[in-house]
């Protein structure tokens, strides 16, 4: 049995490998007529004041990029200049002049996070650490829902997607977020928000093809249904190839998947706006391993904001959430391939998710601003095993009610102060407290100076408590390779973190962060005592691990000229992460941790003329390890250049060609725990027209 040490090697090698996606064969149509349309003059949904032309970027002052207003720190709109955090954005021009084709893409260009592609249809994403197979420390919303899945506290990348140009920005905190978003926002909070309707009004229409994105089409339409109420419908499709081995050859995992949706917005007043949105997936991807997953999902949100003075307003939001998975799972074999432990089969997973969030804001006395919410979320999951990949009980609902209140109280007229906590409380270790304590000092006009102390929990989920890896061919020396921990408690975080941020005059900004955390009960493998035979499965989890992090995360951003703007960062992260005195893991703590010391990357926008732009990245990535069969295995670092070239042959229409990952033919980013092949990223190429009417 010591032969399958590297295939028990937790939670990742043996969900994640579930977690691969189809072989589709590819699309046939390749969007003629995109071209047909364009000609005609009939595409493209945005007005003048939507469509940022290339005049328009050439006025944009750096004043104005910073008057971007957030809401992921203090639930509140701030702007970004006063936000006392180590928060970066990305907005919508950003993601349209980089050439990014998904969501994982965009996020390359938040300095702050570690993104790394694994596959085809698969990415490892997060923030200042604990990169692994279950990354499990980062908690996503898009506009306000939160995407994170139950069964192992993460997210399924390849199951969030937008039509990117209906994205209004992207909000992107590293360190804590616990005591406004709850559980599971530990290292960090990205927060994707959509457009407003009467911003995307018309018609828009884009399609590609290229030697990775084979294919790829979106159509959105916007339109006033009535004066105060504006409705936007939208669909898209691709197919993405299959990825590469180290030697070249196809690993077997292409994908494709088409989403559609809506979004209707309602003004009845000047103090009551109305939301309701909905999207539907369906997709279908190879695994490396063999077999294939198919997913599909959708929801619908509504929320209601309404101001009852200058000094107070509230919001209201409820969604329904359904994830559907369906997913192939390999036969597994000793490594001498003498002994089946379990067949093949398929795992399938049903989970829906209702939630209701309501959250006020009230300024009082002029020295107070208060903000406090309650919220509450039932899941409801069915799980179909397959023989080698299960969990018991099949069905399980779970409750999570929270609070929280936030105080942000103005010492004088350049310090301020704030306090606050969220108290949930969760159907497995029952109560949970995330408070935090921050101090904002503004020094002088446009520098800001702010620390911070928060504490940050990572709630249990389905495969810390649920998980079991049948061995029925190797019944009854043993069941069970795997299990889960019954007593299973929630991970912790202190953390420590200091920032400036500062303006330049018109050409310069900067922003430095530096951490320090501190984590406590961190998921560890534990084996049982010997049996008869000598053995000590079912290895199950255990909270025996801890240790610290700490490092900094620094941005800057030039306007060289105002046709040329660059921008810049660097993060160096070090960890330290042991097993507890006199406790045992039998990763010997490799398992939770998969992050480069140091990161860096440099990237320029330019417009050449009135209809032509160039936007060129540079990333350097350094090596780390990652756990291979409990012992240290390396990802080697790799440095990448994208470029993209955009010609505007009309104002409403874009044509352009971007090339990624042009300094190596293929190359490794991340490594899934064996037995997983590892697959490499590879150069690619793409053509895309877009048009708006």
């Amino acid at each position: 049995m010591n032969e399958r040490r590297s295939e028990v090697d937790v939670h990742s090698r043996v969900w994640i490998q579930p977690a691969r996606v189809s072989n589709i064969k590819s699309f046939s149509g390749l969007l003629i007529f995109l071209l047909l349309a364009s000609s005609s003059g009939l595409l493209f949904g945005q007005t003048k004041q939507d469509l940022l032309t290339l005049d328009t970027l050439k006025k944009l002052s750096m004043e104005e990029l910073l008057s971007i207003e957030v809401i992921s720190v203090s639930k509140r709109a701030e702007k970004l200049t006063e936000a006392a955090s180590a928060i970066q954005v990305i907005t919508d021009e950003d993601i349209r002049r980089s050439g990014a084709t998904s969501i994982p893409e965009a996020l390359r260009l938040a300095t702050n996070l570690h993104v790394a592609q694994k596959n085809s249809h698969d990415w490892a994403i997060s923030a200042r650490g604990f990169n692994t197979d279950l990354a499990n420390k980062l908690l996503v919303l898009i506009d306000g829902r939160t995407v994170y899945t139950p069964l192992f506290s993460g997210i399924f990348w390849d199951r969030q997607d937008y039509l990117l140009e209906d994205i209004e920005r992207i909000e992107v905190i590293s360190g804590p977020g616990g005591t406004l978003w709850g559980a599971n926002a530990v290292n960090g909070v990205i927060n994707i928000i959509t457009k407003k309707v009467s911003d995307t009004q018309g018609l828009y229409v884009e399609g590609g093809v290229g030697t990775q994105l084979r294919g790829s089409t979106g159509m959105r339409y916007g339109a006033q249904l009535g004066e105060n109420v504006s409705l936007r419908v939208y669909g898209k499709y691709f197919d993405r190839d299959e990825s590469v081995f180290p030697d070249g050859e196809a690993a077997s995992d292409s994908w494709r998947m088409g989403q559609g949706g809506f979004r209707m917005d309602s003004k009845s007043s000047e103090k009551n706006e109305f939301t309701i949105q909905g999207d539907y997936y369906n997709g279908q991807a190879n695994l490396s391993v063999g077999g294939k997953s198919d997913q599909r999902g959708g929801n619908i949100l509504g929320r209601w904001s309404h101001i009852f003075s200058e000094n107070s307003e509230m919001r209201l939001q409820v969604y329904y959430d359904r994830t559907f998975l369906k997913q192939d799972v390999a036969e597994s074999r000793t490594n001498d391939n003498s002994i089946v432990l379990s067949p093949a089969g398929s795992l399938q997973d049903d989970l829906n998710t209702y939630d209701l969030d309501f959250q006020h804001s009230l300024r009082l006395g002029g020295h107070h601003h208060f903000v406090w919410g309650l919220g509450y979320r039932y899941t409801h999951d069915e799980v179909k095993n397959a023989p080698g990949l299960a969990f018991t009980p099949t069905v399980l609902d779970r409750n999570l009610f929270s609070v929280f209140m936030q105080d942000e109280l103005s010492l004088s007229d350049n310090l301020s102060f704030t306090v606050g906590s969220k108290v949930e409380h969760n159907d497995y270790t029952g109560f949970e407290y995330e408070p935090s304590v921050r101090l904002q000092w503004n020094l002088i006009s446009k520098q800001l100076l702010w620390t911070a102390v928060s504490r940050a929990v990572r709630m249990p989920s389905r495969i810390d408590r649920h998980i079991r890896i049948p061995t029925p061919g190797f019944a009854p020396i043993v069941e069970n390779l795997l299990v889960g921990g019954a007593n299973f408690r929630s991970e912790t975080l202190i953390a420590y973190e200091i920032g400036h941020r500062m303006q330049v005059g018109t050409k310069l900004t900067s922003s430095l962060s530096g951490f320090y955390h501190v984590y406590d009960r961190v998921r560890s493998t534990s084996q049982s005592p010997p049996d008869q035979y000598g053995l000590t499965f079912p290895l199950f989890y255990e909270n025996n691990l801890e240790g610290e992090t700490y490092g900094f995360e620094w941005r800057l951003t030039y306007q060289v000229a105002d046709w040329w703007r660059m921008s810049g960062g660097y993060m160096l992260l070090r960890e330290d992460i042991r097993v507890e005195p006199g406790k045992e893991d039998f990763n010997q703590a490799l398992n939770e941790t998969a992050d480069p010391r140091n990161q860096f990357s440099i990237r320029s926008f330019i417009n050449l003329s009135h209809s032509v732009e160039v936007y060129g990245g540079f990333r350097f990535v350094d090596s780390f390890q990652y756990n291979n069969g409990g012992v240290p295995g390396t990802v080697p670092h790799y440095s990448e250049f994208d470029v993209k070239l955009a010609w505007f042959p009309r104002k409403n229409l874009e044509v352009s060609v971007t090339g990624q990952n042009l300094l190596n033919a293929h190359h490794t980013e991340y490594v899934i725990s064996s037995p997983n092949p590892r697959a490499d990223v590879e150069r690619s190429f793409y053509v895309k027209v877009a048009f708006q009417r």
